[in-house]
């Protein structure tokens, strides 16, 4: 639970914000009848059909370029007056896109709060394979370091957010962690959904037997992506490396070397974002259900986290893997944890918009 009052820095105080860990905390995940199984939770939670508030308004699709022979693109809502607006970036998770599900769902609620929307593409995701001859990995964050860059830097935005979830939930706090003392003042809050900090247990749970059907997802995606990425860049990577892959774990010591890894243990130590959150010094919010199926809880409670007072964690007992498909409120739609970024960010954005709020 959330419990840490939230102190501004300046003098000025909002009378109406006693603190935003109070509010978030006013509203409990209570998952829809019938789903307090968490494989049902992950499974009917991401595939339910939708509708998407966020495809009524035109977005503008950008290219950046983050390093030789590297683009990614993102999908930008922009408000009418977007320099006055605080800004959020949606980056997704392993194998997903800018379309996914959850990055759309969010991407309406954030933009009906007021915010400009950039849905990210993950490099080589979305249908980008051909924009960069390098793969992607769960602590990837070069491409982030410079797209915040241009959006401060060149179209001057004045409040940045990040909203990742799953891998992207990894990226964007491992991102955090790196800026350290260094972070700018326009970025003023992180929220991961689902994140998987410590990328060790997660290879390791999601190699259970009773989540065979996650794993075996990801690896046919994975394989085809690579097959794919060898057509447009032939003899890049050796496809022979896939023979006898089995697990994740197996695919990370095959893949990994490629991104500058010695195998998959040494690409679990370097790219969890778990030795990078006591570096945060940006308001920092983490959603996470203890019945995930495949992403351990146990590292939330870890003193690297715990220990942070920039970071605050936000634990459920139910909720499976992104999903948090809630009971039906009054006030707004069952996609739980959407809600709850978007509501973070919106507490720290408009409710003192001209102070950095920080976690005593």
């Amino acid at each position: 639970m959330m419990n840490a009052e939230i102190h501004l820095t300046n003098t000025s105080r909002i009378s109406s914000l006693d603190s935003i860990a109070e509010r978030l905390a006013q509203q409990p995940f209570v998952p829809a009848a019938m789903l307090t199984n968490r494989h049902l939770m992950t499974i009917i939670g991401s595939k339910r059909p939708r509708r998407f508030s966020i495809l009524q308004h035109t977005a503008e699709r950008r290219e950046f370029q983050t390093e030789t022979h590297t683009r990614v693109v993102a999908y930008c809502h922009w408000q009418p007056d977007r320099l006055t607006r605080p800004t959020i970036l949606i980056v997704h998770g392993l194998e997903g896109s800018a379309d996914a599900n959850y990055v759309l769902g969010t991407a309406g609620k954030a933009f009906a709060a007021g915010f400009n929307v950039l849905r990210y593409n993950v490099r080589g995701c979305g249908g980008t394979l051909h924009l960069s001859p390098k793969l992607y990995h769960s602590g990837l964050t070069v491409d982030l370091h410079f797209v915040v860059r241009e959006l401060i830097e060149r179209d001057r935005l004045p409040e940045l957010f990040l909203i990742g979830f799953s891998m992207g939930g990894n990226q964007s706090l491992k991102f955090a962690g790196e800026l350290g003392d260094n972070v700018p003042e326009q970025l003023r809050g992180v929220c991961a959904i689902s994140p998987p900090i410590d990328l060790e247990s997660c290879s390791r749970a999601i190699a259970r037997p009773e989540n065979f059907i996650y794993e075996i997802r990801f690896l046919r995606s994975l394989h085809k992506t690579l097959r794919e990425k060898n057509r447009h860049f032939p003899g890049a990577y050796d496809l022979n490396r896939l023979d006898g892959v089995r697990h994740l774990w197996d695919w990370d010591d095959a893949m990994q070397p490629y991104n500058g890894f010695r195998d998959a243990q040494d690409y679990y130590n370097h790219a969890s974002s778990l030795p990078f959150i006591p570096k945060i010094r940006v308001p920092t919010l983490l959603i996470h259900a203890e019945d995930d199926p495949f992403i351990p809880h146990e590292p939330f409670r870890d003193a690297r986290v715990t220990a942070n007072p920039q970071v605050q964690l936000l634990m459920t007992e139910r909720g499976g893997h992104v999903a948090f498909f809630g009971q039906r409120q009054s006030d707004e739609d069952r996609a739980w944890a959407e809600n709850r970024a978007v509501e973070f960010c919106s507490l720290l954005a408009f409710l003192a918009p001209a102070s950095r709020v920080v976690f005593p």
